[in-house]
């Protein structure tokens, strides 16, 4: 996931009041922003050390918690300059992305062993089944938070329902592709 998502983040959470880099990884952790964002809870403390270094966030104090130092950081009015910056450029963009290595793949499953290509495409679909799953789980563990929020779930379950069902025919498609001629 790019850097202007960690950024994003961790300059929104900073917003709503100081917080220390464990704090901030709590939150991913807990909400599993890391499977809707691609944000990892590694990347926080690195990037709060950048935006500090960038004037974005400015260390309020130091906790000591046993024999760590921790730091609380505290977003600058410059941070929310660029947070509100972030805000558009992510908001003026598509929700997902029709990019995919996984098209240009199939282009060339050929050159795989045979039914090596179903049996990936198999475990694929598993996943995006395990995905609905943990999907639905969180939603249900989130209900009530708001109509966005159920936005949100509604547009991952298209997408991972489609996702099923273009699996579900490739699966059916696979074995009457042809094999392309060598060249």
């Amino acid at each position: 996931m790019s850097a202007s998502s960690t950024r994003l983040l961790v300059l929104g959470l900073l917003n709503e009041g100081p917080k220390h880099g464990y704090e901030i990884n709590q939150v991913v952790t807990a909400a599993a922003l890391d499977q809707w964002t691609g944000v990892k809870p590694g990347s926080v403390y690195h990037a709060l050390a950048k935006l500090e270094l960038e004037g974005l966030a400015r260390t309020l104090s130091e906790e000591r918690q046993g024999d760590r130092l921790r730091r609380v950081y505290k977003i600058t009015p410059e941070g929310r300059r660029t947070l509100r910056d972030l805000l558009r450029k992510a908001l003026a963009a598509p929700p997902h992305s029709t990019r995919s290595d996984f098209a240009l793949a199939l282009r060339w499953h050929t050159l795989l062993d045979t039914g090596e290509a179903g049996e990936l495409m198999a475990a694929a679909s598993r996943e995006v089944e395990a995905q609905r799953a943990a999907l639905a789980a969180g939603r249900t563990a989130k209900a009530g938070l708001s109509p966005l929020a159920d936005a949100l779930f509604d547009n991952a379950e298209a997408h991972l329902a489609a996702d099923a069902k273009l699996l579900e025919d490739l699966a059916r498609l696979l074995p009457t592709a042809q094999k392309p001629t060598a060249q």
